[in-house]
């Protein structure tokens, strides 16, 4: 998918066109909005569910959103939150509007909706990039095949997640502190169980999706008490499971060290950390590229890997899709991972190697590293959780006609546009997108709906029957989609034995 992920560079955040849309108005906890109707979906957009993280907020766990007077219009995108500047519309999409004032979600649903499911889709972009008002993730499609759909801003970067001595001496002993860009998850979380009902929408029927950080995020929701009953089914789209979170010390001093490239000394005090612009902080975070960012173990909101909860039986027993795509090796070098790591299997990396067959070695690396990062953890949630609500697990290896025999697969995140079924949207030539392609991203859309309304999917004529490991059926997204038992099984397994003996 590389021409797409270069075509979709010139897409950029901003206004929909509505003067030509009715409108609509809504009433919700903090005021009053007015929306547009666009081919018959309603739309509200740069609603805030938090109050502006600036000032004294910053770094800290969202407030409320103030109430307003009068009419708020909801007619158009609100910025995203701070982040590096780049040309490229891959992870999360581009973000030429950016404001601290960032934490705002939007949502679409049919005409006339009651009591829908609703679906809260989190973007990806490494915990460092994206925005949910990235025009991939425009809801109208899922809308109309009757959900209400939600997309929603949260803190990234060092303004997301950060820690620093200064700030843990501020924050009471048991205030949450660190995460606050999954504090924004679960705040939005909490506002839609609090208000969509004025959309249309059921609190009681929540599936919350997301890729690549947006699904490791969900991960985490998944295993967090702090999030019992703000949804009741999840979808994991390639964001591993077997993640191992840096501890709050670990934290603290990237957090000097970030800090000290703009030159604000160790011993700094809270306000001194606050006084820097977000663009300090932005061209801090550049200097720091290969440093991870995300969720880590604060010992208060986070205190433990979403494996450990899942392994223990603690995680949310809940519906869950879970999977990864064939050429997940397609965001390693984004990640700053190369083949080398593979190197951590020691001598079982030749018997790994000849599980694989007699493919070239560039192909085994590529394959090899996108089934230990994402496809061989995806499977060992499923497993984790194939004893209680039932759990699917697929794999996605579907490229577009017009790309098959170019591409080396179906690369990270090339499942969204199919999903969301927003090909429209990009710059690509008249004629690229063919009818096979239309009709896949038919199926593969109306099974995401079909999960999120039913609790299990219904993907065409294919059955999906929910994970055992004893029959390890999974669903195969591709040409021809179809159940079939886990591919390269037998790898997946030497990957997990090497992956979960280490210490969680």
């Amino acid at each position: 998918m590389k021409m797409l992920q270069a075509m979709a560079a010139s897409l950029v955040l901003g206004a929909c066109a509505t003067s030509a849309a009715a409108q609509t108005e809504v009433r919700i906890e903090s005021g009053r909005l007015r929306g547009v109707i666009e081919d018959g979906i309603v739309v509200h957009r740069n609603i805030p569910f938090a109050a502006p993280p600036v000032g004294d907020l910053r770094w800290r766990p969202p407030a409320p959103a103030p109430a307003w007077q009068g009419m708020r219009d909801a007619s158009a995108y609100g910025p995203a939150c701070p982040q590096p500047e780049r040309n490229s519309g891959v992870g999360g999409g581009r973000a030429e509007r950016q404001s601290e004032d960032c934490l705002q979600l939007n949502v679409w649903a049919p005409q006339g909706a009651r009591d829908l499911p609703v679906m809260v889709w989190i973007h990806g972009g490494g915990h460092r990039i994206g925005s949910g008002a990235y025009l991939l993730y425009d809801g109208a499609a899922l809308a109309r095949q009757g959900v209400v759909l939600v997309t929603i801003n949260y803190r990234i970067g060092l303004l997301g997640y950060f820690a620093h001595p200064a700030l843990t001496q501020e924050a009471a002993p048991d205030a949450p502190l660190g995460n606050y860009g999954f504090m924004d998850q679960i705040a939005a979380l909490e506002w839609v169980q609090r208000n969509i009902r004025a959309f249309g929408g059921d609190p009681q029927r929540v599936t919350v999706f997301g890729e690549s950080a947006g699904a490791a995020s969900t991960l985490y929701l998944l295993a967090s008490p702090h999030t019992r009953g703000l949804f009741q089914q999840a979808i994991v789209q390639s964001g591993g499971g077997l993640q191992r979170p840096t501890t709050l010390a670990a934290q603290e001093q990237s957090g000097v060290d970030a800090a000290s490239r703009i030159g604000i000394a160790a011993d700094a005090r809270a306000e001194d950390l606050r006084a820097a612009s977000a663009d300090q902080w932005i061209e801090a975070l550049g200097a720091l590229e290969g440093l991870g960012f995300g969720p880590f173990i604060d010992g208060r909101l986070i205190t433990e890997p979403p494996s450990r909860a899942f392994a223990d039986d603690r995680a949310h027993d809940v519906p869950l899709m879970i999977g990864a795509n064939d050429n997940e090796a397609s965001v390693m070098g984004t990640l700053g991972v190369s083949p080398s790591v593979l190197g951590v299997l020691g001598p079982r990396l030749s018997e790994l190697r000849t599980l694989y067959g007699e493919i070239a070695e560039e192909e085994f690396q590529r394959q090899a590293l996108g089934d230990a990062f994402f496809v061989a953890p995806a499977a060992w949630v499923a497993a984790q959780t194939a004893d209680g609500a039932p759990s699917f697990l697929y794999n996605f290896t579907y490229v577009a006609a017009r790309r098959r025999g170019i591409a080396p697969g179906a690369s990270h995140g090339s499942e969204i546009p199919y999903i969301f079924r927003t090909w429209q949207r990009l710059p690509i030539p008249p004629g690229f997108i063919t009818d096979e392609d239309r009709a896949f991203s038919a199926l593969i859309s109306s099974c995401w709906v079909s999960f999120a309304r039913d609790g299990a999917p219904t993907c065409g004529d294919a059955a999906w029957p929910a994970y055992a490991s004893d029959s390890d059926q999974i669903m195969l997204f591709g040409p021809q989609t179809r159940v079939t038992p886990q591919p390269r099984r037998q790898a997946i397994n030497l990957l997990l034995n090497t992956l979960t003996e280490r210490p969680q």
